[in-house]
């Protein structure tokens, strides 16, 4: 009998998923976005479905990667910062003002006014401004992250709004079109683009000492510093970063809507990359931080908002959706609920 109950509890362990699974840091997000998938799978016909028309692949899943391809940009560039123990609730402004930087330069006439490098690498450079103006703010000044971004939240979009006379500039420029909508491979090109903006940033974080520093400066500034650390030059240059993703970002919506919209472009999409970012792993208190936890948190939350919607439930729920997720993340980030939480679980 010892044997064969010794036999079935070997079985069951088997079974059962070994324990560094349970505790990977992926593996929360990773079963939020299944359980996402599994809902989509029972309530919505023909979710998996996939059909190739002209050499373009095509469905529910695609369009969710590709309307997600956006924040998973901020969200990279939110992670770094977030790493530094920083914060940027500037980002939706930089979308808009870099959208409208390219639109008003490219014209909206068949044929651009200015080449369309010319008018993306000004918008670019627009981006890096706002990046590099954040940074000196927080490591010269030492202004708090959210008073230094949120200084640039307000004028930044106001900039924006400006340039446009509060008005929404249409392009007619085709080329300019690829960027948001075209293809590459079957797939959407902007999923390219993130692609090469992944790759980049985890070979420099693997591959280089920056992701030790970054995480250096998380952990303990004073200490990095102390240590040897520029600390005020990382510390810009992962603003500069995120304000870089940011400009993307808005690049690839202008593209996709046709337009620059200075007052909607990225409304919100900071507090989105948040998120994301902390559905991810990456802890608001700084130091580790995961890549691909980012990522995965931009699909979750792109997936829900695509979930809402297909179900016929009111847009302003999905509001409070991501309310109630932002503060299911606090508690499971607070020492104290947990501390909490496992002293009731003794009692």
């Amino acid at each position: 009998m010892t044997a064969v109950a010794a036999q079935a509890a070997s079985k069951d362990d088997a079974s059962a998923p070994p324990a560094s699974l349970l505790r990977h840091p992926l593996f929360r997000p990773l079963a939020a976005l299944a359980v996402l998938l599994l809902i989509d799978l029972i309530a919505i016909p023909g979710f998996f479905h996939l059909s190739i028309k002209d050499g373009h692949l095509y469905g529910s899943l695609v369009d969710i990667v590709n309307r997600a391809a956006p924040l998973m940009l901020a969200a990279l560039g939110m992670t770094l910062v977030i790493a530094t123990r920083g914060i940027d609730i500037s980002v939706g402004a930089v979308v808009a003002l870099s959208g409208t930087v390219a639109a008003m330069l490219i014209g909206g006439g068949p044929q651009a006014e200015l080449p369309l490098i010319w008018a993306m690498a000004a918008a670019m450079g627009a981006a890096l401004l706002c990046g590099l103006w954040n940074g000196v703010l927080v490591s010269a000044l030492g202004l708090q992250p959210i008073v230094a971004t949120l200084i640039l939240m307000v004028a930044g979009r106001g900039l924006a709004q400006l340039l446009t006379d509060g008005q929404i500039v249409t392009v007619y420029y085709e080329p300019f079109f690829f960027l948001g909508g075209g293809y590459f491979a079957g797939l959407p090109f902007s999923l390219t683009v993130v692609a090469v903006v992944f790759a980049v940033i985890a070979l420099m974080m693997r591959k280089t000492a920056l992701g030790l520093f970054i995480q250096a400066v998380g952990i303990n500034p004073v200490a990095a510093r102390l240590a040897g650390l520029r600390t005020a030059s990382l510390i810009i240059f992962v603003y500069v970063f995120c304000a870089a993703c940011a400009g993307l970002a808005g690049l690839m919506i202008s593209s996709n809507i046709k337009s620059a919209d200075a007052n909607n472009a990225g409304l919100l999409l900071e507090l989105d990359a948040i998120l994301a970012v902390t559905l991810g792993g990456t802890s608001l208190a700084g130091g580790k931080f995961s890549l691909v936890g980012s990522v995965i948190g931009a699909l979750i939350i792109q997936t829900l908002t695509y979930t809402i919607y297909s179900l016929g439930v009111p847009p302003e729920v999905n509001m409070v959706v991501k309310s109630v997720v932002v503060f299911l993340v606090c508690l499971s980030q607070s020492a104290e609920f947990k501390q909490l939480f496992s002293r009731a679980r003794a009692a």
